[in-house]
């Protein structure tokens, strides 16, 4: 018995210095990002290597752009559509969190009553809501990987933490506005603003920044669909809210 608790105490001991490890790796990669630009994430080399298994090759856009050189209209687009508290929160935004939990509990309560009415109907995957502001979906696009697991969501919170303390919102944004996705091997404001309408990242109209803002959930979707009437109507709210986004 005695045998049998000093080998657990040791794998326990070395479970937790392996994830401490875990966390300095992360921690230093943050802080090297203070005075480094990414060069890619692990969401971005995934995709590449998706792209290059199913076409052959790697169509890839991207190009840096500083902070200045971004369009204040796309900044204030992206925050109105993704996170209209960033400039306030300290990452992460519980509530918002909890209200999307809500929204996708009464979905599949919804989805479950609709098949039990109607069991040989077509079943619907359920839309799934997310409740992440910027700084998380930018944590999970640097480091981690796209799987639904409590045990990724608590390394994506330990990491936008670390995002917020040794990062200021700017260069948040920053790094988040050159590195999200916007298309089919489509990365950055500037790879966007050039794909979608031929002009720069600081050359963007508000209309513009509201139609990139609104692709973000889905930019692969709405990239087949640029002209489908949600994609118009959702601009257009967009849009309007912009005015009041206090950038950082």
């Amino acid at each position: 018995m005695r045998a049998l608790f000093t080998w657990a105490w040791r794998l326990t001991a070395l479970l937790v210095i392996c994830g401490l490890s875990l966390q300095l790796y992360f921690l230093a990669r943050v802080a090297l990002m203070l005075v480094v630009d990414p060069q890619s994430t692990t969401f971005q080399r995934s995709e590449a290597w998706r792209i290059t298994l199913e076409q052959g090759r790697l169509p890839w856009r991207q190009e840096w752009r500083d902070y200045d050189r971004i369009s204040d209209h796309l900044k204030r687009a992206v925050i109105a559509s993704e996170d209209a508290s960033f400039a306030d929160h300290d990452g992460v935004d519980w509530e918002a969190i909890e209200k999307a939990w809500e929204r996708n509990q009464q979905a599949q309560e919804r989805a479950a009553r609709l098949a039990e009415r109607r069991p040989n109907a077509p079943v619907r995957p359920v839309r799934i809501v997310g409740g992440s502001t910027i700084t998380q979906q930018l944590a999970k696009n640097l480091f981690l990987s796209g799987e639904r697991s409590f045990l990724r969501k608590g390394q994506e919170i330990v990491i936008t933490y670390m995002l917020e303390h040794v990062l200021s919102k700017q260069r948040i944004l920053e790094i988040y506005l050159n590195n999200v996705e916007w298309g089919e091997g489509v990365f950055g404001a500037e790879a966007a603003a050039r794909h979608y309408f031929r002009v720069g990242a600081d050359q963007l109209t508000p209309w513009q920044a509201a139609r990139l803002a609104v692709m973000l959930p889905a930019p692969r979707r709405y990239e087949q669909r640029p002209n489908s009437p949600y994609l118009q109507r959702r601009a257009q709210t967009i849009l309007a809210r912009m005015g009041a986004v206090t950038l950082p």
